[in-house]
């Protein structure tokens, strides 16, 4: 009976809620709170959703708002604390400083926090894919196509590919690329990956060490990139011999096939220019990033784009020319990581053929000096011209009776 009754009371209570109607509305009413954010707004943004929030965004209080004196008691103005953190999270403020410049009126940088997602979620994905897929594939061509043998029968006698100079530049390159690659995966995934294996302290190691190699193994990148460029930059300029070397797919997929080639051929051609170009942009970002005050890269940038109308015509509007210290930092990071992420996986496909991939090939960086076939089976025309110029040996000029 006491239960009968204690249901019989709870439902009388409900019955003033249950009359209520409740009003159909289409999102969270930030109206009634001033601009602030409400429970409905928390709840959205916990489930993923977008929430607009234009009133927000605009409700960052005014003097005309503000309550007349009480007594000796004032108001602090008109705006409510809320308001003011609001104005100075979207930039609406009226801060002024005594020194700093312009960045030290940032006090809240909104975009941090896109920044941050986008970093950790379509960078960190698409990147980490880049490279799995990349090193799948080779793995698929030599299983199905092997190592790339020298066709013909070696000689014995050897032509030398690069001077000491040349391979200098091209380890010193190589070298310093390869340890910025790795601190930066290192920096990049130590949260995902690094923490779980070795716990926070030594991560902690981990990073800081990581942080300072790649700050200061950059100057031997940039260096090497420099070297490599007017060392070979015309060797690499494209002639209609390498069409010939496209249309056969440089003999990588066949074997016999030989098209010719001077001292570099397409594929190496391309490799180069990729090299240079991806390489350029990691290391104007880089120096972004090492002196973000003195060498900010993407306001001026934005500037010269939307003076093309390019940014219009794709309709992405005018890109802001006004960027913070912190804004361009976020921005050169992401550019950063995009064209390092690129570079990465074409040079994995370059140690590829440089190593396991085609036999013969590492000894041309390695001492510097080839097999002779082997030159004549990749860079025919190269070898020609050494020959041509007594740099080289010619066993067919050499069997020629003398007149």
């Amino acid at each position: 009976m006491r239960a009968f009754l204690s249901l019989a009371l709870c439902f009388l209570l409900a019955l003033p809620a249950l009359a209520q109607e409740t009003p159909e509305s289409s999102g969270p009413d930030s109206a009634a709170t001033g601009g602030a954010q409400t429970l409905e707004d928390i709840l959205a943004r916990q489930r993923g959703e977008t929430v607009d929030d234009p009133a927000r965004r605009a409700a960052t209080g005014t003097p005309d708002d503000a309550a007349g004196m009480a007594g000796q008691l004032g108001t602090l103005g008109g705006a409510s604390d809320a308001e003011v953190w609001r104005a100075l999270r979207y930039g609406l403020d009226d801060v002024t400083v005594s020194s700093g410049g312009p960045e030290a009126r940032v006090l809240i940088q909104d975009a941090g926090m896109s920044w941050l997602e986008f970093r950790k979620g379509p960078l960190s994905t698409y990147g980490a894919w880049l490279l799995g897929i990349t090193i799948a594939l080779l793995a698929v061509f030599y299983l199905l196509r092997g190592k790339i043998r020298i066709d013909g029968k070696k000689t014995g006698r050897t032509v030398t590919r690069f001077q000491a100079v040349e391979r200098f530049g091209h380890w010193l390159m190589a070298g310093s690329f390869v340890v910025l690659a790795i601190t930066g995966l290192v920096v990049l995934f130590g949260r995902t990956v690094v923490i779980p294996l070795l716990g926070h302290e030594a991560f902690s190691t981990v990073a800081v060490g990581s942080k300072w190699v790649h700050n200061n193994i950059s100057w031997a990148f940039m260096l090497g990139l420099l070297m490599v460029f007017f060392m070979w930059v015309l060797h690499n300029i494209p002639n209609r011999t390498d069409l010939k070397w496209l249309a056969v797919g440089g003999g990588m997929f066949k074997k016999g096939v030989h098209p010719p080639a001077k001292k570099f051929n397409a594929g190496q051609k391309m490799i180069f220019w990729a090299t240079i170009i991806f390489g350029a942009s990691i290391s104007a970002s880089g120096l972004s990033l090492l002196f973000p005050f003195e060498l900010p890269m993407f306001a001026k940038t934005f500037q010269a784009l939307n003076d093309t109308g390019l940014p219009q015509l794709v309709g992405y509007g005018a890109l802001p020319e006004t960027l913070a210290p912190h804004e361009e930092m976020q921005l050169s990071t992401l550019w950063h990581s995009i064209m390092a992420f690129v570079l990465t996986a074409i040079i994995i496909a370059h140690i590829y053929i440089g190593s396991v991939g085609m036999e013969g090939a590492f000894d041309a960086m390695g001492t510097g000096e080839v097999e002779e076939q082997w030159a004549r089976e990749h860079h025919g025309l190269w070898l020609e011209e050494l020959q041509d110029k007594g740099h080289a040996a010619d066993p067919a000029r050499a069997r020629t009776p003398a007149e």
